[in-house]
């Protein structure tokens, strides 16, 4: 705007020196071009400060003003001194999760209701060992996952009294402490550490389960958990994991020295379907006290275990439906031994397992689910289930009522052969927010022999009854 003005002053001057030549002839001429001189002095200097401010303009980004620019500058500072702080603590790209779920269990057949958190599940202090009605419900978790800017990532889940090594471990806190670095790429990785199972479609956490309690096949057939290495590979639709591992053991006994293959494959075929299987194939711990010898019982070395299952998930809309089916033997745990020989033989058994779940609304959500067991060989036994058990319903039929011994008066009507189980569930769910959850189950459990022992009359049944809930709230 002040170029065209110090333009325009030029033949304003010729003018006035055409309009007075007199004047100009006079001398009055030097007093006009003095003016000339000073008003163009003044064109220069303003035009100079207008170039300054268009060169500060210029550099505020998105035309702030001066002020703008200063506080923007002081944000800047502070920020880069948080992120150079958040690095130095090591937060950089550390997620911090967990949940609790306060659950209410009524069990018929053991006379039992009550409110059921943070109990112990080890059998060696004050706990009451693991069963379908005391799982991994009734929980405090925290979660704990990093990664570096290289790609390693690094996971550390506490869970006392209520995790994997609760279970297998005793007094150990931890759920899972696995490392997973990148070799080759970031879809090859090195994984390490302690590692619950991944098999079957139900997971081990209630933030991902839509039921309290589990299925059948998740509670009597699968392992625990793995403390061993090996490679996770994605390859497109395909997720591959497989370790050498020992399975449900920290470390190997005296005399132990041989793994275990423990592997889990998985193909998500479209955006709503997709199935895995997964196997282990080794030694693991053999709890047997069947074999006895001049009354003593004789204390089993691990023994082989070959285990696969195949599952399968259809997740569309307000529909859910989820599949399983598994195979298994443990060599040298069966029930019954041997009526000749008085050996121990192999346990086996096959399973299945269905699930299926609709939104009536959007928070609330029904499901119902079936499954069954067929290990009537040898007695029945199931992995690390090696005697009758007349809590979870596992062994031969019953006869009598409970003796002073804890077993049944009258034996057992065949110990060549095991009561098959089954178990429907009906349960509901309430997203009540994005953190809470609300649910209720109703579980009927059946066998084909009298093998639940109801400890308001020492009798056996051959069936049970439980009724759940529980709160769980998740961050």
């Amino acid at each position: 705007m002040i170029r065209p003005t110090r333009l325009a002053l030029l033949p304003v001057a010729l003018a006035v020196c055409l309009a007075f030549p007199t004047l100009a002839r006079a001398g009055v001429n030097e007093d006009i071009l003095n003016e000339l001189k000073a008003l163009k002095s003044r064109v220069a200097e303003l035009e100079k400060k207008l170039e300054t401010q268009n060169a500060k303009i210029a550099e505020t980004p998105q035309g702030m003003t001066v002020e703008q620019q200063q506080d923007f500058n002081r944000i800047t500072v502070k920020t880069e001194a948080l992120e150079d702080s958040r690095d130095a603590l090591g937060l950089k790209n550390l997620k911090i999760s967990g949940y609790m779920d306060p659950t209410f269990i009524y069990n018929q057949r053991q006379d039992r209701a009550g409110f059921q958190f943070l109990n112990r599940v080890d059998t060696g202090n004050g706990g009451d060992g693991y069963n379908y009605d005391n799982s991994y419900f009734g929980a405090a978790v925290i979660d704990f996952t990093k990664e570096t800017d290289g790609g390693s990532r690094w996971r550390l889940t506490l869970a006392p009294n209520r995790g994997v090594g609760s279970v297998f471990d005793g007094n150990s806190p931890v759920h899972e402490a696995s490392v997973s670095i990148p070799l080759t790429d970031l879809q090859t990785r090195l994984v390490a550490g302690q590692i619950p199972d991944w098999s079957g479609y139900e997971y081990l956490q209630p933030t991902l389960n839509k039921l309290i309690t589990h299925n059948l096949l998740f509670d009597f057939t699968l392992p625990t958990a793995y403390t061993g290495a090996g490679l996770e590979v994605t390859r497109g639709k395909w997720l591959t994991k497989v370790m050498l591992a020992n399975v449900n053991a920290s470390k190997r006994s005296e005399g132990e020295s041989a793994p275990a293959l423990a592997y889990r494959v998985d193909y998500a075929k479209g955006e709503f379907q997709g199935f895995g299987f997964a196997g282990v194939h080794g030694k693991a711990a053999n709890f047997s006290e069947n074999l006895v010898v001049n009354g003593d019982v004789v204390p089993q070395r691990d023994s082989r275990i070959d285990l696969f299952e195949l599952d399968a998930y259809f997740i569309r809309g307000d529909w859910t439906v989820q599949g399983q089916w598994s195979i298994g033997r443990q060599a040298k745990a069966s029930i019954a031994p041997d009526p000749i020989s008085g050996d121990l033989r192999a346990s086996q058994w096959w399973g299945l397992s269905a699930l299926a779940a609709y939104k009536f609304q959007p928070r609330l959500e029904g499901t119902v689910r079936a499954d069954y067991i067929n290990n009537r060989k040898n007695g029945g036994g199931l992995l690390g289930y090696t005697a009758a058990d007349d809590r979870n319903g596992i062994g031969p039929a019953a006869i009598g009522v409970v003796d002073a011994d804890g077993l049944p008066s009258g034996g057992y009507d065949d110990t060549e052969h095991g009561v098959a189980r089954s178990a429907l569930t009906f349960g509901l769910s309430y997203l009540y927010n994005l953190n809470t959850t609300f649910k209720f189950e109703y579980r009927f459990d059946h066998a084909s022999g009298p093998v639940f022992l109801d400890v308001k009359d020492g009798s056996y049944k051959k069936n049970n009854q439980l009724i759940g809930a529980s709160v769980l709230v998740s961050f």
